[in-house]
């Protein structure tokens, strides 16, 4: 028998000693392996679930911390080689053996390492059954008890686990938020930092949201080009903190631009939604999008893929893709989900696709799940089924039922707000009274926007309940002059511009009633001083769709411009210029501001979105503001294709306005610098687009009688006149040099007909036609549309229009619907010395 080593027997006769000193101390010694890389290795070679199960109940009595942590890696691992049809996450965590583990974890948390304990938590909970599963819970304690120690990588891992149980307003997450605040000067790793930007950004200030963006771009060139997964973060932070920039989109862009071969319908998806919200335009995405895009229709042959691909397609589709989509969605409408039906609803409204056989299948799916859909859900359903004009009695009275239903539990003023303006959409727009005393108890707690949204939804009342009893009209009125009231009462209390612009920045101005949108404006004027760089983009659009001529505001905003114009992104000039345009109204450093912005705008003239060229092209023009370089980057062959493409995928509404101002921009080029030498090529396009005119409303139609009073004869009047290049004239009327009016003879125009256009196209000066010493006149009636909304001052495009008819030879008479309905003209006399004083220049004694 072979002889045991001294020192082996030494060792075994200390170690009994031990173990009788200290029995506790020796349980424990026993059942830990020397090592625990063998059992590591052995459960590595593992294949599938079953066998690490076999591994766990043998060895259960001997797992450490590390290799149940190990398990659990594993197990998740396997689960994430497998596609979603494969997928068994139930029947693992239904397991004998997976409960074995994660009473393990819960004895053993407190031994793990940092790493380990984030991902045993981010594991238990993909695998959770419950919604408060006790490990979680324990896990996410330790967790925090450790925040401290983690370093960016595993703060951004946990983030994200809080993220997954929605907790992204808890303590635990403003306290990541201030970890993130207080090491952001030395954080280098911009992929955890986007992972963490996006699960703080709900609890943030705009302070630290603008720290978040500058770092960013200080360590976007530190990442791999193809990190398509960190910029898709960062477009996400964006869209959550609702600020479009401009910089940082564009490196993301060009990120997703270089990688296409990684995007897939999911992310591809993603993508354009977020462009979207942020009203980022990227004409190279959307082609690269609409190509991928339309390769895949043939591969998606299940509802839930098919459905996502018409969602995404749809939009930016060409008529051909759409006609496809359309057909194939059919075949699969009956098998659709009430979340699949109101995805394509929407998708439909974007596409403004009125195909009437697949709205009626949309809308059995829909009714068959009205029920189930929320108060938002429900807003959306109205929205996009007022738009797509559809009407059925049924539908349209459980859809109220169900409206009416929410509004009177509700007491959350933004859902009270958006369920009473959904109900403003329905055929019977009227409240009862316990509809209008929900809205009455939420007014104190509105903001601006809510206000206005009620405002909108009143006053959409008021136009149709004509037909029931007066005491509802008066209580809708009295409704009015309380939300006018604490509308006041905000703006008066608002004490800093970037306070107010929170509450401002997704009212549309043009929905404000009018003494709100007084006391609004005055209140932004006395936060003239805040206007920045940083809001001016946001002040100046806001104004634009006011309507309301603020010189102080403009006069701040062109100043800003040209002091601080290397600060704007190029990207955003269109918006700064828009107000000016739109109101007819030049600052006092006219040239240097109009100067400024286009030379800023210079190297960017090759890539800028085209939609966005022409509008600016445009609003220059209405300002008598002709740049040349601009002008000739858009009449070009390679643009103007370029344009074509980008009108393809465009709604049709959208594509018409866009070719419109291009027709518009070609004709005032045409007429106000004949020296640049750009083609009128627009004549095709307008004979199309005036086949609808001609119509009189009642006012014209009262004019012109009084003007064949006036003039001697129907015959010496004629209506709705083409000129050369296409503007229509309201009345026209040829004087001799003796001031008597000659008659058009058998060429007029009776009322309801379609305009004639007697002279040739391109003719510059109609004058040449006339008899020696004639004059033309036009006559052109002027509704509230014409003016700005605080003064009778005339908006930019009717400006212009009066500057080429007076190109074309015409004396343009402007008859405002102001004087005409004013107290001066009450009587037909009245009005027909009015008129004979504006064309014969006469005043009676």
């Amino acid at each position: 028998m072979k002889k045991t080593p001294v020192f082996l027997d030494s060792l075994v006769t200390d170690m009994l000693r031990l173990r009788a000193i200290c029995p506790f101390s020796w349980r424990v010694f026993q059942f830990r392996p020397i090592s625990c890389e063998p059992l590591i290795i052995q459960m590595n070679k593992c294949t599938d679930e079953e066998q690490i199960f076999d591994f766990i109940e043998r060895n259960k009595a001997i797992l450490s911390e590390k290799q149940v942590g190990c398990a659990f890696d594993m197990l998740w691992k396997l689960q994430k080689q497998k596609t979603s049809l494969l997928k068994n996450v139930e029947d693992v965590r239904d397991h004998p053996q997976f409960l074995t583990l994660h009473n393990l974890a819960t004895n053993k948390f407190k031994l793990m390492n940092d790493d380990t304990l984030v991902n045993v938590l981010h594991i238990t909970q993909q695998f959770a059954g419950e919604s408060h599963d006790p490990l979680v819970e324990a896990l996410v304690t330790e967790a925090w008890r450790r925040l401290e120690r983690f370093d960016i990588k595993l703060l951004s891992e946990f983030s994200s686990c809080l993220a997954d149980q929605h907790l992204y307003f808890s303590p635990l997450m403003g306290k990541i938020a201030d970890i993130v605040h207080r090491n952001l000067e030395t954080t280098q790793d911009l992929s955890s930092l986007s992972v963490l930007m996006v699960n703080i950004s709900s609890l943030i200030s705009r302070h630290f949201q603008q720290q978040l963006v500058n770092k960013t771009e200080l360590l976007f060139d530190t990442i791999d080009s193809s990190e398509v997964n960190v910029a898709t973060r960062i477009t996400r932070f964006l869209r959550n903190i609702k600020y479009c920039y401009q910089p940082l989109l564009e490196k993301c862009n060009n990120v997703f631009l270089s990688n296409v071969d990684q995007l897939d319908l999911d992310s591809i998806s993603k993508i354009l939604r977020l462009y979207k919200f942020l009203q980022f335009n990227s004409f190279e995405f959307i082609m690269m999008a609409k190509k991928k895009l339309t390769e895949m229709i043939p591969l998606c042959n299940h509802p839930a893929s098919f459905v996502k691909l018409f969602v995404t397609l749809g939009p930016i589709a060409g008529p051909e893709e759409k006609k496809q989509l359309k057909s194939t969605l059919l075949l699969m409408s009956e098998d659709l989900t009430g979340e699949q039906a109101l995805a394509v609803l929407r998708a439909m409204e974007d596409m403004e696709s009125r195909n009437s056989h697949l709205i009626k299948r949309v809308t059995s799916v829909l009714h068959k799940h009205l029920d189930s859909y929320k108060p938002l859900e429900l807003l959306k359903i109205t929205q996009a089924l007022t738009f797509l004009h559809f009407q059925r009695k049924e539908f349209s009275a459980k859809l109220r039922e169900l409206l009416l239903s929410y509004l009177k539990i509700s007491f959350i003023p933004t859902e009270v707000s958006f369920l009473v303006y959904a109900i403003s959409l329905l055929p019977s727009p009227h409240l009862d009274e316990v509809g209008i005393s929900r809205i009455e108890a939420v007014l104190p707690q509105c903001d601006l926007n809510n206000l206005s949204s009620f405002a909108t939804s009143v006053l959409r009342w008021i136009q149709c309940d004509h037909m029931y009893l007066d005491s509802i009209t008066g209580k809708q009125l009295k409704l009015l002059q309380k939300l006018d009231h604490y509308g006041r009462q905000r703006l008066q209390h608002s004490n800093s511009l970037d306070l107010l612009w929170e509450e401002l920045k997704y009212v549309r101005g043009n929905t404000f009633p009018e003494s709100l949108l007084e006391e609004t404006i005055a209140t932004l004027q006395h936060f003239v001083d805040e206007i920045n760089y940083i809001n001016v983009v946001e002040i100046a659009s806001f104004i634009s769709n006011t309507d309301y001529l603020s010189t102080l505001l403009l006069d701040r905003i062109a100043s800003v411009a040209v002091q601080q114009i290397e600060k704007i992104h190029p990207f955003t000039i269109l918006a700064i210029i828009l107000p000016f345009s739109t109101l007819n109204y030049d600052p006092p450093q006219r040239d240097e501001f109009f100067g400024t912005c286009v030379q800023h705008l210079n190297s960017y003239l090759g890539i800028l979105d085209p939609l966005m060229l022409v509008y600016l092209g445009f609003s220059l023009a209405t300002l008598q503001y002709f740049p040349e370089d601009l002008l000739k980057s858009i009449f070009n062959i390679e643009f103007l294709s370029r344009l074509d493409s980008q009108l393809e995928i465009l709604s049709s509404s959208l594509s018409a306005r866009v070719q419109f101002h291009l027709m518009e921009l070609n004709r005032s080029i045409c007429l106000e610098c004949p020296e640049f030498q750009i083609p009128w090529f627009h004549d095709r396009f307008c004979q199309q687009y005036n086949k609808g005119i001609g119509v009189m409303n009642g006012a014209q139609q009262q004019i012109y009688k009084m003007l064949a009073e006036v003039l001697g004869g129907i015959n010496c009047v004629k209506a709705s006149v083409l000129t050369p290049y296409y503007h229509t004239v309201d009345f026209e009327c040829i004087l001799d040099k003796r001031k008597k009016p000659l008659p058009y003879g058998s060429h007029n125009t009776a009322l309801g007909q379609l305009p004639e256009m007697p002279w040739e196209p391109n003719t510059e000066i109609v004058g040449s036609r006339l008899p020696p010493g004639a004059e033309r006149i036009a006559l052109e009636f002027l509704d509230s549309k014409s003016f700005c909304r605080n003064i009778p001052h005339m908006k930019g495009k009717f400006a212009m229009k009066k500057r080429h008819l007076e190109i074309l030879g015409y004396r343009v008479i402007q008859i405002s619907q102001f004087e005409w309905n004013s107290m001066a003209l009450s009587t037909k006399d009245a009005r027909m010395d009015y008129l004979r004083e504006r064309i014969f220049g006469e005043v009676k004694s």
